[in-house]
């Protein structure tokens, strides 16, 4: 095996080990509103259930150069936002908002996706998303760096509304097959579901 220590390393390296390592990473697309109510939307996959009771998700957002970025600055500023799950039908289009656009700038007119009102806070959300969930922000956790200047944002939220498509629901459970979920690898890789297999949890 080989050792490394993070600390002689510099974050370009230890990203790569990241990403490389913790994979597949489900993908959230997010939508946010501005002060001046543009429609922000990005992925990001740094992204995870944090728990059931009560419904809540994480969403950690890496500053640039110590800046917050704009998913993260809105969500704190407005307490609201809407995840998405990215899957085969709507990462292309969600590719195109990873774009570096200036803060007036919405993401979605890059794309041909369609907003829709909400139903629980004010951030609309996307309508091809085949599942997507309104959420408010429980906290806001700045992350410092090994110098103790702010390096990312982590985001836990609270779903206050479940949004599925019919065809995925039955009986309160998803059907991940007609979902076709997307996850994220390293550099420019994503993968599809693929093989699924069960093996049964000890008593």
């Amino acid at each position: 095996m080989i050792s490394i220590d993070p600390k002689v390393q510099d974050e370009r390296d230890n990203y790569k080990l990241l990403i490389g390592s913790v994979v597949p990473r489900p993908i959230a697309f997010v939508t946010t509103l501005s002060a001046d109510g543009v429609l922000n939307a990005a992925p990001f996959s740094y992204f995870s259930i944090v728990s059931s009771n009560p419904p809540m998700l994480s969403v950690s957002v890496q500053r640039k150069n110590g800046i917050a970025k704009d998913t993260a600055r809105n969500a704190m500023l407005k307490g609201e936002l809407v995840i998405h799950i990215v899957d085969e039908d709507n990462v292309a289009a969600v590719n195109e908002t990873a774009a570096n656009l200036l803060p007036h700038e919405s993401e979605i007119e890059r794309t041909n996706l369609t907003p829709v009102a909400s139903e629980a806070v004010a951030v609309p959300g996307i309508q091809e998303s085949k599942i997507r969930m309104e959420c408010v922000l429980e906290q806001a956790v700045a992350l410092n760096d090994a110098e103790q200047r702010p390096a990312a944002d982590l985001l836990i939220v609270r779903v206050v509304r479940f949004h599925v498509s019919e065809e995925l629901y039955e009986k309160g459970r998803i059907d991940a097959a007609k979902l076709k979920p997307v996850s994220r690898m390293a550099g420019n890789i994503y993968a599809a579901l693929g093989d699924m297999f069960t093996i049964e949890r000890p008593l």
